[in-house]
This record gives C-alpha cells, sequence and structure tokens, in this order.
C-alpha cells in the first residue's frame, strides 16, 4: 500500500483506530487479526481495487468492519454501498464513514430487502459462495461482476455453488495470504 498517498493512509488508519476503539464494545473482526491489520485487512481489501471499472457503481455485502467496501471507497471513490444487517455494525459504519469522508452510504438491511442495482458486488467473509450468489445476483447489473476474497476452501465452495448456478470463474491469487483467493464471477445465472 506504499503507493497511495499521505492523506489516503490517514484516512485508512482512522478506519482502524476506530475499529480498534469499537472492537472492545462488538466483535468487527478476528482479535487475533489485529494484530497484522494493514496485511490483514487493508491490503486483503485493496488489492480489489484495480479488478474494479472506473467509475462502477458497487455494493459490498455484509460490509461488517468495512472490509472491503468501506477500504475501496476511500481507495477509489464512490459510489459504495455498504450493506450490512447487524444494527451495531452498521452504527460503527456510519461513524466510519463520518470519520473517514468515504465516499460510501451505509444500508442497515438485508441484501436482499435492498433495491440498488451495482456493476461491482463485493464481500469478504460474509457467507459460504452458494448463499452468497443467491444474494448477489438480484443487486447485480447487467453485465457485472462479483469479487469475493475466500480461503482455503474456495474450491469446495466453488463445487457447491455450481450445482445451482452458472457462471464465469477467475481465479486470483491473494497478495495478502498463501490461502486466499480472490475469485471473480461473471455471467452469474441459476443452473437450468
Amino acid at each position: 500500500m506504499a503507493d497511495v498517498s499521505r492523506e489516503t493512509t490517514d484516512r485508512l488508519a482512522r478506519h482502524l483506530d476506530l475499529l480498534r476503539r469499537w472492537q472492545k464494545r462488538i466483535n468487527l473482526v478476528g482479535a487475533a487479526t489485529l494484530a497484522d491489520p494493514w496485511r490483514r485487512h487493508m491490503l486483503d481489501s485493496a488489492q480489489l481495487a484495480p479488478l474494479i471499472p472506473a467509475g462502477a457503481r458497487l455494493a459490498d455485502l455484509g460490509s461488517g468492519a468495512g472490509f472491503p467496501g468501506l477500504v475501496l471507497a476511500i481507495l477509489r471513490g464512490g459510489p459504495v454501498h455498504l450493506i450490512e444487517s447487524d444494527a451495531r455494525k452498521a452504527a460503527f459504519l456510519h461513524e466510519a464513514v463520518r470519520a473517514t469522508g468515504a465516499p460510501a452510504e451505509v444500508h442497515n438491511a438485508r441484501a436482499e430487502n435492498l433495491e440498488l442495482r451495482a456493476n461491482v458486488v463485493t464481500a469478504r467473509a460474509c457467507a459460504p459462495l452458494d448463499r452468497l450468489l443467491g444474494l448477489a445476483l438480484p443487486l447485480l447489473a447487467p453485465g457485472g461482476i462479483c469479487l469475493f476474497l475466500k480461503g482455503a476452501r474456495v474450491e469446495e465452495e466453488l463445487a457447491v455453488a455450481r450445482r445451482r448456478w452458472r457462471m464465469t470463474v477467475r481465479r486470483r491469487r491473494s497478495r495478502s495470504g498463501p490461502e486466499g483467493v480472490v475469485l471473480e464471477l461473471g455471467g452469474l445465472a441459476h443452473a437450468g
């Protein structure tokens, strides 16, 4: 993340500072991950930025602590829709958007209850892929893509998802950890 401006780095640092303070009251991330937050959270989220077309409208499912959606809003601008059904996590996101000045809108709602369309749908640690695709499809604009950060069980999740879904799949190695994978999915449709 050395190639970002000092202002952007400061905004990301404000996000992390707020996360550390709120983490004491509500569980936003695994406590052990705060030992290396720049790699585990910021870099993990930031690696999606080059994959997002300029001017794309973004929806982030299960935004929680703001990863990857809030980081992407800080790095590349908006519009970014942060979708979080947990009211406490949504309150954190509202405060994080305010503190960082990120061009993002927080939706304290379930994804299936929203009427919005995005060119790109992102998610990290939200749900198994099969379920995630069901949440993403109604939000996805025609020709849109999904960018999902997944872990060691990605192939198992893909096998289960392919029973109910058609999609093009591009796997990218994660820049933040050896077991991580970035899934770039297009052409999403129900199978059969």
